[in-house]
């Protein structure tokens, strides 16, 4: 037979053990579909110490070593846990790693690069299990192609090593001051790598090393591979996505259909299916009585489950707030971010609370109950390289409204009223009254139209957002880089 490859999948969050954002929720869900299709794909992180204690406590010892960064010789432990049929490699090191939070430490420049470096050492250490493919995601591991093609090409197994590095959100890139180049990275006496890293005056960039090294580029959708290469979305890397557009896939995230399923979702208040809605409705009916707003399941309930940043189109929906408002709908706000969002939805709240609820939490329970409830969600996103919450609606039979942007134009087709098709609406400029007149169109649907709304509905239960089609296209380029 021939031998499955063999992926080491790097990242810096992963669930069930740590997640700050989408790249926790792909990392725990994308090798698990790569080994269905014959793969042996494994998943490497950092051992936080706010991975929960029950996991921590199932992990096994594998061995040691002494990591030299720069002028520092660290430990570095590898503990491993096989869960959900997918093995995983956690990395100890606990002057890095026992911190209240994954990121945003005052010394992540450090942490990354140990963490990145240790990555490559570790996988000398690891006699079971050498990779075929190093799978890099974002800025967190973008340090390990550099590393790998730097400091370790005179050991003869690491030369045939490939890498991928995936970028989830170009937002985020790891910039830091140049003076880690020689005192924490190491990598002062390297021409090749100072001058990939160099970024600006006076700066280095993480992920520019990263995207330069790679042997591959992938992001997590196709139109968002054609966004980067552009000015207004590429974040200043666009050059060199132009320049290594050949090598650079777009492949659209998927979800886990089993952890998004109103059949067996236990935070709701009633299970319901496509085929019998009711409990859809009870669930609805609930939450309005929950948040003290108007008890009727013929208002629209439209719900925005997110961080509140500018990225995603805040800006849009407060301006048109008032508006919005004026109509014969509720709103219900769930998440945390910048001061001036969340007291704008707080000031509405206190204004008007039978129509806008302003949950300013994060809480994956309470969003649940948003998912069933809702009949619209709200995803004005000025960029989005993939979205999930617009996946996981759908698996509620609740209609996203989004802006044509990166995954949210690939994965929601804009309702057709002459042939019936779509599983959703959207707008395509980055305009407010735009935002408005899509959101007032789906609400003439839904109060004037029950037929269109039901199949609508049904368009979007039966949309498949599993990760099996996207794991085969991972796949074909893993395969393409062995060739």
């Amino acid at each position: 037979m021939k031998k499955p490859i063999r992926i080491l999948f790097a990242t810096g969050e992963c669930v069930p053990f740590v997640k700050t954002g989408g790249l926790g929720d792909v990392a725990g869900s994308l090798p698990a579909a790569l080994n269905a299709i014959g793969c042996d794909c494994r998943v490497i992180l950092p051992k936080y110490s706010i991975i929960p204690q029950n996991y921590r406590d199932a992990m096994e010892h594998v061995c040691h070593f002494y990591l030299q960064l720069s002028w520092r010789s660290q430990y570095c432990g590898i503990e491993k846990l096989v869960h959900g049929g997918v093995t995983y490699y956690f990395l100890d090191n606990e002057y890095y790693f026992k911190r209240e939070s994954a990121y945003g430490q005052f010394d992540d420049a450090e942490r990354m690069a140990f963490f990145s470096k240790a990555i490559i050492e570790a996988m000398r250490h690891l006699q079971e299990f050498f990779p075929d493919i190093l799978h890099c995601n974002d800025w967190h591991t973008a340090l390990c192609p550099v590393y790998l093609h730097e400091q370790y090409q005179h050991i003869e197994a690491y030369r045939s090593v490939k890498t991928v590095l995936t970028v989830h959100n170009l937002k985020y890139q790891g910039v830091f001051s140049e003076t880690v180049l020689g005192d924490v990275l190491g990598l002062d006496s390297y021409p090749n790598a100072v001058d990939q890293l160099r970024y600006g005056y006076g700066a280095v960039n993480f992920m520019q090393a990263g995207l330069r090294y790679s042997d591959r580029l992938s992001v997590v959708s196709p139109t968002y591979a054609d966004e980067v290469c552009t000015a207004y979305y590429g974040e200043g890397m666009d050059g060199i996505f132009r320049q290594r557009r050949s090598i650079l896939y777009g492949i659209l995230n998927g979800i886990d259909p089993t952890q998004f399923d109103p059949t067996t979702d236990e935070g709701l208040a009633q299970h319901f299916s496509a085929s019998d809605l009711s409990g859809k409705v009870a669930c609805k009916l609930a939450l309005q009585k929950e948040l003290g707003l108007d008890v009727d399941e013929k208002k629209p309930m439209l719900v925005l489950i997110s961080r509140l940043v500018e990225q995603k189109g805040l800006d849009l929906l407060t301006y048109i707030l008032e508006e919005l408002l004026q109509e014969d709908l509720q709103l219900v706000i769930c998440g945390v971010g910048e001061a001036h969002y969340e007291n704008a939805f707080r000031y509405w709240a206190g204004r008007l609370p039978k129509k806008l609820s302003a949950n300013i939490i994060f809480s994956e329970p309470f969003s649940r109950k948003l998912y069933a409830a809702g009949d619209l969600l709200l995803m004005p996103s000025q960029f989005e390289p993939c979205g999930l919450s617009q996946m996981i609606c759908m698996r509620y039979g609740t209609l996203p409204v989004v802006r044509e942007t990166g995954g949210l134009k690939d994965s929601v087709l804009p309702y057709n009223e002459y042939t019936g098709e779509g599983n959703g609406f959207s707008f395509a400029n980055y305009n407010a009254h735009e935002l408005l007149h899509c959101i007032q169109y789906a609400c003439r649907i839904f109060h004037e139209d029950p037929e269109a709304w039901a199949k609508l509905q049904q368009n979007a239960f039966a949309t498949d957002f599993s990760w099996t089609v996207s794991a085969k296209q991972y796949l074909e380029m893993y395969q393409g880089m062995l060739a």
